[in-house]
C-alpha cells in the first residue's frame, strides 16, 4: 500500500526550566514518566455518547485533561460523477479559544485546518477513496442518491493528544449515528433528482467496524511514547500518527516536527502502533458499549 505523509504542527509552547526539561527526558528513556505510566501507556479514557440531540450520532471524549467532542450529521445528497459509488464525507474541527489561549485568532484556525486535513488522511484515506476508514459505499441508497456526512469536531480543552482524541470521538460518535432509512421512488428519470420516502421510524445503524483509531507516537530523545502530554510534546523532534483498523491495516500515517525520521525508524513506529493499536481498540469499543448502554437507560 502506497502511504502519503502530511504534516501539520501544534500550536502552543510549555515553558520549561533545564531541569524539568532533563527530568522528563530521563523519565522517558527510563519508561517511567512524569505521571507514573511507561511509554506505550494511555490516560484513562471516558466515553458519552448522545451528547447532541439534535444531531444524527454524537460523543464526548476525555483522556487526561484532554475533553474533544464529535457530532455527525446526515443530509441527502447526489454522489459525485468521479465516484457514483461512493457517498461524501466532511471533517471540520473547531478549537475553542477557551481551551488553550494560543488558540485565539490564527493559531486556533490554523490548527483546525490542519487537524480536519490530518484527520481526513487517517480516516478517509487517498482522494480514490482507496484505504479509506469509514466505508462510504454504504451511503448509497439505490445508485441514485447518497448521504453526505458531515462531522464536526470542537477542541474543549487541550492537554495533549489532540489528533488521537478527536479520532476517538469521531468513531464513537458514528457508532451512535442512526441513518433514516430511504426508498426511492420509482419512475424517476436518471438525470433528475429522484423523490424519496425518509422514515421517520426506521433507522440503520453505521458500520464502524472498519473505522480505525488513531496512535500518535511521539519522539523524545531515542524512545517513542503514546498518548504525550504538553511538556512531553514541547520535548518532541518529531511524531507520526498512524491509523490502523481492526485487523491490523494501515489507514493513514501523519507527522509532525521538524526532526527527519529514518525508514527504519519508520517502519519500527508502525509495528509499534499495530500492536498497541489492538488494546485501544478493545479498550474504546469497551467503553462505548458501555456508553451506549446507559445512553438507552
Amino acid at each position: 500500500m502506497k502511504l502519503k505523509f502530511r504534516m501539520y504542527s501544534v500550536v502552543g509552547m510549555v515553558g520549561l526550566s533545564l531541569g524539568e526539561q532533563h527530568f522528563i527526558q530521563g523519565g522517558i528513556a527510563q519508561d517511567l514518566r512524569c505521571d507514573g505510566r511507561k511509554r506505550l501507556t494511555y490516560r484513562p479514557i471516558h466515553v458519552e455518547t448522545g451528547v447532541i440531540p439534535q444531531a444524527n450520532g454524537s460523543a464526548r471524549i476525555r483522556i487526561g485533561a484532554t475533553e474533544v467532542i464529535a457530532s455527525v450529521k446526515a443530509e441527502l445528497g447526489k454522489p459525485s460523477l468521479s465516484q457514483p459509488d461512493k457517498g461524501k464525507v466532511f471533517i471540520y474541527i473547531d478549537c475553542s479559544s477557551t481551551a488553550e489561549p494560543a488558540f485565539e485568532g490564527r493559531g486556533g484556525e490554523e490548527l483546525s485546518a490542519e487537524l480536519s486535513t490530518a484527520l481526513h488522511c487517517c480516516l478517509l484515506g487517498a482522494k480514490s477513496g482507496a484505504g479509506a476508514g469509514i466505508d462510504r459505499t454504504s451511503l448509497v441508497v439505490e445508485g441514485k442518491i447518497c448521504w453526505d456526512l458531515y462531522i464536526d469536531g470542537l477542541v474543549v480543552s487541550s492537554d495533549g493528544n489532540l489528533l488521537d482524541a478527536l479520532g476517538a470521538a469521531i468513531k464513537a460518535a458514528l457508532s451512535n449515528t442512526g441513518i433514516p432509512s430511504v426508498k426511492v421512488t420509482a419512475g424517476a428519470a436518471s438525470d433528475e433528482q429522484p423523490e424519496v420516502d425518509i422514515s421517520d421510524e426506521e433507522f440503520l445503524q453505521f458500520d464502524t467496524s472498519g473505522v480505525p483509531v488513531i496512535i500518535t507516537l511521539t519522539k523524545v530523545g531515542r524512545e517513542y511514547i503514546v498518548d504525550a502530554t504538553p511538556e512531553e510534546e514541547s520535548q518532541m523532534s518529531s511524531a507520526i500518527s498512524i491509523s490502523v483498523n481492526k485487523k491490523g491495516h494501515i489507514c493513514g500515517i501523519t507527522k509532525r516536527g521538524g526532526a527527519g525520521l529514518d525508514p527504519s525508524v519508520i517502519l519500527d513506529m508502525v509495528s509499534v502502533a499495530q500492536y498497541v493499536s489492538g488494546k485501544l481498540m478493545n479498550k474504546l469499543d469497551s467503553e462505548i458499549a458501555s456508553a451506549e448502554a446507559e445512553d438507552e437507560s
